[in-house]
């Protein structure tokens, strides 16, 4: 069993961590409370924005990581022409080897065919599960930056949501069509996809019913993250997660037991991840209480962050979700509030 960390966590004015001890490692270096600021994740660079999708364009799926049922992808494009976009795919996507949607080679010539192809607005992804990391030495970031068009999803996705942000651009973090467009508006955030994905404008507050303060503050930066396990298997890796100092960090996850998920954290913040960050966001975590109830994955969060000195936030819908699924622009700046009625604020589009 993963035991819980000893260290004496305190806040940065001196006031005592509140609940039991915070991880003596969750350096406290994202400035006081309320203080602005915040850097890009690549360096200082202004980011990339992705092609805005107008009603009209054409959205390719692709399955950079594990198969589907076919009936899915059948309701996604129904979802998707009620939203105005037309959905085209290539033949290999319905490919199988094992585990995954096809060799990598495949998965990865698809993605970049749809780059390619000037009459392509944006790629959504059919499903997480695995494989995404393969693709990763086989892309081609130049290519993508000239064609600046989002990969939407999560989960496994994640690995190419922080390709895009380490070669510069913005990503999506948003919902795919297996059990998400495919059920509709009940299983994805239609107001959150439309601002994102299909408005030049910031999006702006989001401010879900469920989201709670864990511990107070306003902060801003730019916004990264994604879910925790990608975040972890990069570790180690040319395509590491490695944020700048000065960044809002989203962290979510499923069906993680709570020392599973304290592992990770831990693992993350031993390599530098929290350092710098200003403001933390955590999911809902859906399936990460102990059976039985005892902990849950709230109350071991809360202690775990409970000598940061900036704003957490927990219970942001998005990635996965007991309920609709809301989309959240990667590198670009956000603001956090942390007091009363809690919210994440999107102060930069990210496309155009």
């Amino acid at each position: 069993m993963h035991e819980a960390a000893t260290g004496e966590g305190a806040f940065p004015d001196g006031r005592p961590a509140r609940g039991r001890p915070a991880h003596p490692q969750l350096a406290p270096d994202a400035g006081p409370r309320g203080t602005p600021g915040g850097s890009r994740p690549n360096g200082g660079v202004p980011v990339i924005t992705l092609r805005q999708v107008k009603s009209g364009d054409r959205v390719a799926l692709v399955a950079p990581a594990s198969s589907f049922p076919a009936e899915e992808l059948t309701a996604g494009v129904a979802e998707l022409a009620r939203l105005g976009l037309e959905a085209v795919y290539d033949e290999s996507i319905f490919d199988r080897d094992r585990f995954v949607a096809g060799a990598p080679a495949v998965r990865a010539q698809a993605i970049q065919k749809a780059w390619a192809d000037p009459s392509i607005s944006a790629l959504i992804a059919m499903r997480g599960g695995y494989g995404s990391a393969q693709l990763l030495p086989l892309l081609d970031p130049e290519l993508l930056r000239r064609s600046r068009k989002a990969l939407i999803g999560y989960s496994d996705i994640t690995a190419i949501l922080s390709f895009y942000q380490q070669h510069g651009l913005a990503a999506i973090h948003g919902p795919m069509i297996d059990r998400r467009l495919s059920q509709g508006p009940t299983a994805y955030d239609e107001s959150s996809f439309r601002r994102v994905v299909m408005s030049a404008e910031p999006a702006g507050e989001l401010r879900p019913a469920a989201l709670e303060v864990l511990s107070p503050g306003v902060a801003s930066g730019t916004l990264l993250g994604g879910t925790i396990t990608q975040l972890v298997s990069s570790l180690g890796t040319p395509w590491a997660f490695a944020p700048q100092p000065g960044g809002v960090l989203f962290l979510e996850d499923v069906g993680e037991r709570p020392y599973r998920i304290h592992r990770m954290l831990t693992q993350l913040v031993q390599a530098g991840v929290f350092s710098g960050a200003r403001a933390i966001v955590f999911g809902e975590f859906p399936g990460c209480d102990e059976p039985g109830g005892d902990p849950v994955i709230r109350d071991v969060l809360r202690d775990f962050t409970a000598g940061f000195a900036g704003p957490v936030l927990f219970g942001f819908p998005s990635g996965h979700t007991a309920g609709a699924t809301w989309t959240l622009p990667f590198g670009v700046r956000a603001e956090i509030s942390g007091s009363g009625s809690p919210a994440v604020i999107i102060t930069e589009g990210a496309v155009s």
